[in-house]
């Protein structure tokens, strides 16, 4: 019998890696109006992977939704959604509990009226930024698992980054039954590897 290939599991972030923060804002979180059922169990999970960066000088990226208040995702606009992360608002906020450096490159996205922009690399700097930092691989967490950090990490797969996908520090909306699920198949069976700070065989100090 064949034995199952082992995950290819990093020691710990390497020179050519980034952390990508996918939408942690209010509005996602519990009391939002947009928002991610126990979303708010990532962010301790989150603040520790920020550590793990940080202690090595590493980019850490925050996405956001920031979207003008005529947004076509919006239900009053034929969308789908309530109205939600509208730019300069309290629920467009990262959530204070949210543990970000100083240095922290924040993108925002969905900017226009008439794009929905669900990916953090849909008309942003994003992919650029990374490479002028040399970055070749990315730690991709955050909200929500079945919809904008989907489409971010079918991104950066379409892009040949390597992914690793924080499969502890993901919430999904589940529209639809089991969306999370399907969602974290479909990123694992692209080529994300899914990942856990337990996995991590160095501790963080």
């Amino acid at each position: 019998m064949t034995a199952s290939p082992k995950k290819n599991i990093p020691d710990y972030p390497g020179p050519h890696d980034a952390l990508i923060l996918v939408d942690i804002q209010n509005d996602f979180l519990p009391g939002g109006s947009l928002a991610v059922a126990d979303g708010n169990e990532i962010l301790p999970v989150i603040n520790k992977y920020i550590k793990l960066f940080q202690a090595r000088n590493l980019p850490v990226v925050a996405t956001r939704d920031w979207h003008p208040e005529d947004h076509c995702s919006f239900k009053k606009s034929g969308g789908i959604w309530p109205d939600h992360c509208i730019a300069g608002t309290e629920g467009a906020q990262f959530s204070n509990e949210l543990k970000l450096p100083s240095n922290t490159l924040i993108i925002s996205k969905a900017t226009d009226s008439d794009s929905e922009a669900y990916s953090g690399l849909d008309h942003t700097e994003l992919d650029d930024e990374l490479k002028k930092r040399g970055v070749k691989q990315v730690w991709v967490g955050g909200l929500a698992t079945d919809y904008c950090v989907l489409n971010t990490v079918k991104d950066f797969l379409h892009l040949s980054y390597t992914v690793i996908l924080l499969h502890d520090a993901i919430r999904a909306v589940n529209v639809h039954p089991d969306d999370g699920t399907r969602a974290e198949k479909e990123m694992i069976d692209n080529g994300a590897v899914p990942l856990t700070l337990n996995e991590i065989r160095k501790t963080i100090s």
